[in-house]
């Protein structure tokens, strides 16, 4: 993932270029077989099946803030837990009160019941912005009567780039990102803490704080910064800043090791030209060397690192709470530059805060001019798909890497609060379902899908077309059914199959860890994997298919070291390239790229169905000649679907922009000649779904448009054949 297309659209935003022509190329679209996606204006009818309203409180806070409880999160009166189906937004777009409010019942109609705010509080010389924090005011409480609750995230380095004569930050010029420094300069902290007492203590027109408002769901302390991420290096910092932190080294090596001397003394080996032991200043080695030397020195320095960073987050959250903050509150969500060996170290310093926070996204070859942040014609990508675990690029090994792939740390909640399959990619339209099935299987507590960068259905709805676009059929489209799977269960949690712990001592002398995320994994290496259980030789990785069986649990800074597995082997089958939930409610056949979906009370299927004749779900029979749809079966009522009384079918194919065209770039690439424009267009839909149950005949179904309204009735459920143009289906007795 480039750094660019990790940022997000607000990095995106800040970099923006001129307004990008749309052009036109040689190809020339083929739009045949495919319908337009124009949605009439939603009437918000309570007669929509596919309104989720209910699922939310009446306001967001109604049981009181929500807390970290038992590795959940849970409402504080009550003591329910809670997941959250979520959304990065609002766009900016949406500036009044009605148009903030408008958007927040379309939200929770759609199963929505967070948002994660996501912006700077702050004007270009990093002074509080009192037009930002009103903004962030109104969409609270706009939000909150439809029960959906804000999680703010005020700071991002990318956005904060130092006018020279910055008294709080000396040394910078206007052209450098304030990487790392929030970390370890006390005057900096001083002035990000102000604007953290300006937005929560700053009363509104009705005298109300932020502070108090439980629908304030919770705060972060920095978006993507890490000191263990390449970004802190000498090059990125001025020598102003650089000074503080070697100073701040050399202070603590004299408290560890008596003096500077006796430190470099016991490290051995040569100085580094940094080291100047008379200023108190000791230097640091490359991220490179400590992940991969893990010398004395390099031991030395990962602790000190690791101590800074977890003092600050630990600090900040104390300083966030005398304000009288009572939500929950998270450090950071970033990755390392070794996520083996220094990853648990960043990981062990987010236990300062009430929860574990990850961003991942899910992308293919994408490159040319901004590729990292917008799609512009002559751009050449390839498409992915997750099903099969396909590499980065066309003809590479499968990857299993995914950002899915959950991991419980120290009993915390967990959160993706960044997370798309980025466009352009077919099989984009697997996200949403892949997502609900496994995000329910591994008991992860929030999703936030990124971004919502549009109010309305458009394939371009701000200056430019960008990757994450989440306000399209294959994405907001599919949230009815997988929203109500994965916030009601009804995909079963998965067993724990695996429970790691590290000991302190092994954290800090680099020894890692054998179930790391994000690392380099494909299938060349899976014949390293250990096949057996119970405790694994040091060095050693679990099998990354794991997080496709069942839950995983990590427990850092333990008295000792372990690392327990269970049997793996009736679960994954690497030979036919298949895996099995640890109930038995999710199949995946990764050769065929064919997910099967098995629960009680949700079935269905995602992927290549041209590969297979008919797929037998418990309840459900379900035949397609399309090589990509993804179709699943909910109960609306909450029985299982063998003796339901009224139930969801969706459907998707994949999408594209109206005269939307490319032309062959080479094996597995595409060349965008025209990025295209207004209206989606969907893939038409073939296939038919038989119910198995006895009194199938007696279940009506009965189209909706897409908005969920009922069309007409289209025959029972003892075989429907589906229309091509119909994404939606109330089944009922």
């Amino acid at each position: 993932m480039k750094r660019r297309r990790a940022a997000g659209f607000g990095a995106a935003l800040a970099a923006l270029l001129p307004l990008v022509a749309l052009g036109q190329g040689t190809a020339k679209p083929d739009d045949a077989g495919w319908f337009a996606f124009a949605p009439a204006a939603d009437p918000m009818d309570s007669r929509s099946v596919i309104d989720l309203r209910s699922l939310n409180e009446r306001f967001a806070g109604e049981h009181g803030n929500i807390t970290a409880r038992e590795g959940h999160f849970v409402r504080s009166r009550d003591g329910q837990p809670i997941r959250f189906w979520a959304v990065n937004g609002p766009p900016e777009s949406a500036r009044t009160t009605n148009e903030l409010s408008m958007l927040g019942r379309r939200l929770a109609k759609y199963g929505v019941n967070l948002v994660r705010a996501h912006g700077a509080v702050f004007d270009r010389k990093g002074e509080a912005d009192p037009a930002k924090l009103e903004r962030l005011r109104n969409v609270v409480a706009a939000l909150k009567p439809h029960g959906i609750y804000t999680h703010l995230s005020i700071y991002f380095p990318l956005w904060l780039d130092p006018p020279a004569g910055t008294s709080w930050l000396p040394g910078y010029d206007g052209k450098k990102h304030a990487f790392a420094a929030l970390m370890f300069n006390p005057e900096f902290q001083a002035q990000y803490r102000n604007w953290w007492k300006a937005l929560l203590l700053t009363p509104g027109p009705d005298g109300s704080k932020l502070v108090n408002d439980p629908a304030v769901f919770g705060l972060e302390v920095q978006n993507e910064d890490s000191l263990f991420f390449w970004t802190f290096s000498q090059q990125n910092l001025p020598p102003e800043q650089w000074a503080l932190i070697e100073t701040q080294f050399g202070t603590w090596l004299k408290a560890r090791h008596g003096s500077i001397e006796k430190a470099l003394a016991a490290w051995g080996g040569a100085p580094l030209p940094s080291d100047n032991p008379s200023a108190g200043r000791v230097g640091f080695r490359p991220l490179w060397n400590l992940a991969h030397d893990r010398s004395a020195r390099d031991r030395d320095t990962a602790a000190f690192l690791v101590e800074t960073q977890f003092r600050f987050y630990r600090d900040t959250v104390a300083f966030l709470r005398s304000l009288g903050f009572r939500g929950v509150i998270c450090a950071s969500n970033w990755t390392t530059a070794e996520n083996q060996i220094l990853g648990p170290l960043e990981k062990w310093s987010y236990t300062a805060g009430d929860f574990i926070d990850r961003h991942g996204y899910f992308a293919g070859a994408h490159t040319g001019e901004a590729s990292e942040w917008s799609i512009r014609n002559g751009q050449q990508y390839s498409d992915r798909s997750a099903l099969r675990f396909e590499g980065t690029k066309p003809g590479a090994p499968r990857s299993f890497v995914h950002p899915v792939a959950d991991v419980e740390y120290n009993g915390l909640p967990s959160m993706i609060s960044e997370t798309t399959w980025n466009r352009p990619n077919r099989y984009r339209g697997e996200a949403p379902l892949f997502y609900a099935a496994y995000g329910a299987l591994q008991d992860t507590d929030a999703v936030v899908h990124f971004a919502l960068d549009g109010a309305g259905w458009s394939v371009k709805p701000g200056y430019f077309m960008q990757p994450w676009t989440l306000m399209s059929p294959t994405q907001f489209g599919q949230f009815p059914a997988a929203a109500l799977m994965y916030r009601k269960g009804l995909v079963n949690v998965g067993e724990v199959l695996a429970e790691v712990q590290h000991s302190a001592a092994d954290l800090l002398a680099l020894r890692g860890t054998p179930l790391p995320l994000d690392a380099a994994f494909d299938e060349l290496r899976l014949k390293d994997v250990p096949s057996g259980e119970g405790a694994l030789e040091a060095g050693a990785q679990i099998d990354p298919l794991i997080h496709f069986a069942g839950r995983t649990r990590v427990q850092l800074g333990a008295t000792k070291s372990r690392t327990d597995v269970k049997p793996l082997s009736p679960l994954i089958d690497r030979a036919r390239k298949r895996v099995v939930s640890s109930r038995g409610e999710l199949q995946l056949d990764y050769d065929a790229g064919v997910l099967e979906v098995r629960a009680a009370a949700a079935q269905g299927v995602l992927g290549n169905l041209k590969s297979r004749p008919m797929v037998d779900l418990p309840d459900l029979q379900v035949s397609s000649p399309l090589d990509l749809m993804e179709l699943v079966v909910v109960s609306l009522d909450g029985r299982p679907l063998s003796e339901s009384g009224r139930m969801l079918l969706q459907v998707m194919t994949e999408e594209k922009p109206t005269g939307w065209a490319t032309s062959s770039s080479g094996p597995g690439m595409q060349r965008i000649e025209s990025i295209g424009t207004d209206p989606w267009r969907v893939r038409e839909i073939q296939g038919s779904v038989v119910f198995k149950r006895a009194d199938a005949g007696e279940l009506t179904v009965t189209a909706l448009d897409e908005n969920g309204m009922p069309l007409e009735k289209v025959g029972s459920a003892r075989r429907i054949e589906l229309k091509p143009r119909t994404l939606y289906y109330e089944i009922r007795r």
